[in-house]
């Protein structure tokens, strides 16, 4: 990958960081915005340079200090970690270590750092996903309370919260800001637009199914998509070797987990309407009462997590497993069958992070042309056969910023100004040119993006359009994210791999997550705002009622419905 316009080791000998003492200041920070930035930014030079001047005059009391953050592997986080992190250090004398690991170990990080009171790290790039968990335990700072209090010294005037598109998923019901977003990507639909346009693949597939070819708007007419696709011949196009209709991962890692929790269930139609996220019923089938607490997971306590909606689901991901996906799929995780589509044999995915953009257009690629448009684009995920307007259709990544209220002051006012460094108006231009992982408005809306927009599939098109705030995280309904996440890559390994139906894995799944509700509930250690399971009842009391969850639909095949990509962007414009 690309890190920066020059090389990561040409600016820290610019920055002089290779070896004697770090000198702090203003000449450093020039030499930054030359050698970095340039004219990568919303913000003009005379901007640029009055936001850093902010920087180095706030960082003085924290000189020479050394501080550690975290975060996983991904593009962005890489650019932080190997370009700002040093940079911030040259200009303000703060010495940052950014470390980088897998996303499962940030969050046993910060359980560890939860359960034992010991400042492991001095902040964290933590997922929004554990919002309720921040929320109901109060172990981290909320942020409208540090920027007004403990770090109002260390905010800066010209952070601009309004900016950032994210922060409604980082704000919990008490309407107080827990995290402050540092990366999002949302999880759309993607394809081949070159094989979608040619005349003679559009011709077979009307011929075959009485209807356009087309970005497919429910699940019928994505597997109708799939099975067209799936051993047809494209020799003619220069495609070599078999094709695909779909591209998935089976494998029994916590990775798995991921890929229901990131609103597959949503997607099919399982929980009920709102936004950012369904209520009283969420994408994990969760129940809450008026209160927010959680009552139930399981249809007798008013849960959908192993409702019809819920069955159809895992049953419809692990029938285009099986049918229409590369074999060696099944025993891959997520990082494993991320960069297959880039090779060039699969003719769409339903579930594709945008996170993998800045991999999928780089030059040489099979699904790549010449003059540096990709041949693929990205769109809206179809929605299954239980889905209603008003209901979210995706998930959205927002990795940000969380600070533990076991990290000393001092220390989490030098790694709050690192923070807000690396998600400022002066970087972020050039982060998100980097990563394309998008978190401000003006960022998006830039000149730059404009320019480079049609190199990048539709992405831009995607974080401009008034549809994206159907994408978030998961919700404040999940009252223990690293305890229940767990249970959901191994319930559910159990129904890809048939060692039990999927009906047994998701009645196995809710009542393990109830288990952990209840004792969290006999604990009482989140107040109020804790679980607090309804009585069981009989489940057809419960389908019964209006909302989620939902009976079983007689017919779950709907009618296929297909759109042009092109007619449906103008439609976002």
């Amino acid at each position: 990958m690309n890190l920066s316009l020059r090389s990561t080791t040409a600016l820290a000998l610019a920055l002089g960081l290779t070896s004697g003492p770090v000198l702090a200041g203003m000449d450093e920070a020039k030499t930054f915005l030359d050698t970095e930035i340039g004219d990568l930014s919303v913000l003009d030079r005379a901007g640029q340079e009055a936001e850093l001047q902010w920087f180095i005059d706030a960082a003085k009391p924290f000189e020479g200090m050394s501080i550690n953050v975290v975060s996983e592997t991904i593009d962005t986080h890489i650019y932080e970690s190997q370009v700002l992190a040093p940079a911030f250090s040259a200009i303000t004398g703060i010495k940052v270590t950014h470390d980088l690991i897998g996303e499962g170990d940030v969050v046993e990080k910060l359980q560890t750092q939860m359960q034992t009171g010991e400042n492991i790290y001095d902040a964290y790039i933590n997922d929004s996903d554990l919002i309720g968990t921040h929320w109901r335990y109060q172990q981290v700072r909320n942020l409208t309370d540090w920027m007004a209090g403990e770090g109002a010294d260390a905010t800066n005037p010209g952070l601009d919260l309004d900016d950032f598109i994210g922060t409604s998923f980082t704000t919990a019901p008490d309407g107080k800001l827990y995290q402050l977003p540092d990366q999002q990507f949302a999880n759309l639909y993607w394809f081949r637009y070159d094989w979608f346009n040619d005349e003679q693949n559009q011709a077979d597939f009307k011929a075959k199914y009485g209807y356009d070819l087309g970005v497919p708007v429910n699940w019928s007419a994505y597997e109708d998509i799939a099975e067209f696709f799936t051993g047809r011949d494209l020799s003619r196009l220069g495609v070599e070797g078999e094709v695909f209709g779909n591209m998935d991962y089976g494998k029994k890692d916590p990775s798995l987990g991921w890929r229901y929790t990131d609103a597959w269930m949503s997607m099919a139609g399982m929980g009920d309407k709102g936004e950012p996220n369904g209520l009283p019923v969420d994408e994990w089938g969760i129940r809450v009462n008026d209160a927010s607490q959680p009552v139930g997971a399981c249809v007798d306590r008013g849960g959908a997590t192993n409702a019809p909606a819920a069955v159809y689901a895992v049953n419809k991901s692990i029938d285009w497993l099986q049918n229409y996906t590369p074999p060696a799929a099944m025993g891959m995780t997520f990082s494993e069958a991320g960069p297959i589509p880039a090779q060039g044999n699969i003719a769409q995915q339903m579930f594709w992070y945008t996170a993998f953009t800045a991999a999928s257009v780089l030059p040489d690629l099979p699904v790549m042309n010449e003059d540096g448009t990709p041949k693929w684009r990205m769109a809206p995920s179809p929605h299954g056969a239980y889905w209603e307007e008003g209901m979210k259709v995706g998930y959205q990544d927002v990795g940000s910023w969380t600070l533990m209220k076991s990290t000393p002051v001092d220390r989490a006012n030098a790694a709050w100004l690192y923070a807000q460094f690396v998600t400022s108006k002066t970087v972020d231009v050039k982060k998100a040119d980097v990563g394309l992982t998008f978190i401000r408005q003006s960022t998006i809306d830039s000149q730059h993006f404009t320019d480079r927009a049609p190199k990048l599939g539709g992405l831009v098109e995607f974080y401009r359009s008034p549809a994206r705030v159907q994408w978030s995280p998961t919700g404040t309904n999940v009252p223990d994210y690293p305890k229940l996440a767990q249970l959901w890559w191994q319930n559910i390994g159990d129904a890809m791999s048939g060692a039990k139906t999927t009906q047994a894995s998701l009645d196995s799944l809710c009542s393990d997550m109830e288990k952990v509700m209840e004792r969290l509930e006999r604990a009482g250690i989140q107040g109020d705002i804790g679980p607090k399971l309804n009585e069981k009842e009989d489940p057809e009391y419960w389908l019964s009622q209006p909302g989620a969850p939902k009976p079983k639909l007689e017919n779950e095949d709907e009618d296929p419905i297909t759109i042009s990509y092109d007619e449906l962007i103008k439609s976002w414009q």
